[in-house]
């Protein structure tokens, strides 16, 4: 939720001053972390400026620069785009080449610790709202909403590093800066103990006024997300942990799967009944609001009108087609087509020109190159705009549906598995798997989580979980992975200067 409220800035990390033999008199007007808390409607910027950190979405122009790069770049489903090849640092992510100071995760390492910083002062100052300005009941969803996101920031720190600075506190003094790493199973305590202390309190649905923030839904889903991944790592606690993983995901309910999957990520559609978490933009520019981004123009390829940032890799295409034309479309797995644009029949009906207004060929010509369709806007108008104001979805039924599949396969239990693949197959217009075996569907869970999504950076966290980068980036010629080295981004070199 990247830029709700208007007031954001402002409530920021507020700096502690000191005073020498200098006039210690404050000035009345001048907003402190002391004097701000007064009402229901500062307590909500400062929630504001929390949900502003999500997705390092903190610069219209940044945003795709430091996610899409740091979470994106090392996956076999994707390869540079030309222009790509201009930055070194970003060359560095997908060749496994970096160093400790990469300013790419450095940057993505430091928002998510400034979002941490904001959630911790809204838990520590929200007492401080007088209860004549702030009912019970909103006090507690409030704290409960910035509980979820210090864990979520949390979540996709750990995800990245191997060790991390667990920050519970808001930070007054240089004394609490001064901590050790903490190990992973102390992080993924911390972080499961978050998810579930506020699953009970956050609200099944927002309000419309709302949309966006966190539900007990959302809770749930990164609850059990988080079991899901800590399972394979702590496998004297395997079963304990799946267990726990599905009786989040069981508590996941209200949700269903769209039909129309390109719709939610070509700015159609927002907030489907399919989305449990998503990051939001706006078109609005009443009163100098600015909630756009430039992610269209890196996600498309150079023939549509974009940087050419990022492209699909051969691989992905390929296992699109692997199952061949047996959808009950006549065609390929419907996901393919609402994912990449390709030299294929079905882009190149003149009657119905589905590249941005026209055909595969008066875009491409004689070349097949297979390019994003995720992300990009739906018509040449919309990507000729300078921003867009598409959401991301961050956490999707679908992804809820086949992490259940695969804790229950863990589990033994293959055969309640498989009507959750089916039923997201279904979506794609693709018949039942087939096969029954532990093995048979494991498989088509791999399968299917590369099809189901790309550009929403799961993929080299699946690969980590199971223990297949190695394989899966030397199957595609990129030999440089080291999981000794790279399974995890190494510590800033400017955090180990300054703590």
């Amino acid at each position: 939720m990247k830029k709700i409220f208007l007031i954001l800035s402002s409530i920021g990390l507020f700096t502690l001053a000191s005073c020498d033999d200098y006039l210690d008199q404050q000035s009345p007007d001048e907003l402190t972390s002391e004097n701000f808390w007064r009402s229901k409607a500062d307590a909500e910027s400062a929630l504001a400026a929390t949900y502003s950190q999500l997705e390092c979405a903190v610069d219209e122009w940044a945003f795709a620069e430091v996610k899409w790069p740091v979470e994106a770049y090392r996956e076999d489903i994707n390869e540079l785009g030309s222009d790509a090849l201009n930055y070194q640092n970003w060359v560095e992510l997908s060749t496994f080449t970096y160093t400790n100071g990469n300013s790419q995760f450095t940057s993505y390492w430091r928002i998510n610790y400034r979002g941490i910083s904001n959630a911790n002062q809204v838990i520590d100052k929200l007492p401080q709202v007088p209860s004549a300005k702030i009912t019970d009941e909103d006090r507690k969803q409030i704290e409960a909403e910035a509980r979820f996101l210090r864990a979520y920031y949390h979540m996709k720190l750990i995800l990245n590093w191997d060790k991390i600075y667990i920050r519970n506190k808001y930070v007054t003094n240089e004394s609490d800066l001064n901590i050790p790493l903490a190990s992973r199973a102390e992080a993924w305590d911390f972080i499961t103990s978050e998810f579930k202390a506020v699953a009970d309190i956050l609200p099944a649905k927002q309000s419309s006024d709302k949309t966006g923030r966190a539900t007990s839904g959302a809770a749930n889903s990164y609850l059990g997300f988080s079991y899901l991944t800590r399972a394979y790592e702590e496998t004297a606690q395997k079963q304990t942990y799946l267990n726990e993983a599905l009786t989040a995901f069981n508590k996941v309910q209200g949700y269903d799967l769209v039909k129309d999957y390109v719709s939610m990520f070509d700015g159609t559609t927002k907030n489907t009944r399919e989305s449990i978490f998503e990051l939001q933009f706006s078109e609005t520019t009443a009163n100098g609001a600015f909630y756009r981004n430039a992610l269209h123009y890196w996600m498309a390829a150079a023939e549509l009108g974009g940087w050419d940032e990022i492209l699909p890799s051969a691989m992905l295409v390929n296992e699109f087609k692997k199952e061949g034309k047996i959808a009950t479309t006549g065609n390929y797995d419907s996901r393919l087509y609402s994912t990449i644009f390709f030299k294929d029949p079905y882009f190149n009906d003149a009657d119905n020109p589905l590249v941005l207004g026209t055909t595969y060929d008066d875009k491409f010509g004689d070349t097949d190159k297979p390019v994003y369709r995720k992300f990009i806007p739906s018509t040449q108008e919309k990507m000729d705009q300078e921003f867009t104001a598409i959401n991301i979805p961050l956490m999707r039924y679908s992804n809820v549906l086949l992490m259940q599949a695969e804790a229950l396969n863990e589990l033994g239990r293959p055969g309640e598995a498989i009507p959750y693949i089916n039923k997201v197959r279904a979506r794609a217009d693709m018949p039942a798997m087939i096969g029954t075996s532990g093995a048979e569907v494991k498989a088509q869970i791999e399968h299917e989580r590369i099809l189901e999504f790309p550009l929403e950076n799961f993929r080299f966290y699946d690969l980590r979980r199971w223990g297949k980068t190695k394989e899966a980036l030397d199957a595609v010629g990129r030999t440089g992975f080291d999981a000794a080295k790279h399974n995890f981004y190494p510590i800033p070199l400017t955090e180990l200067q300054t703590n």
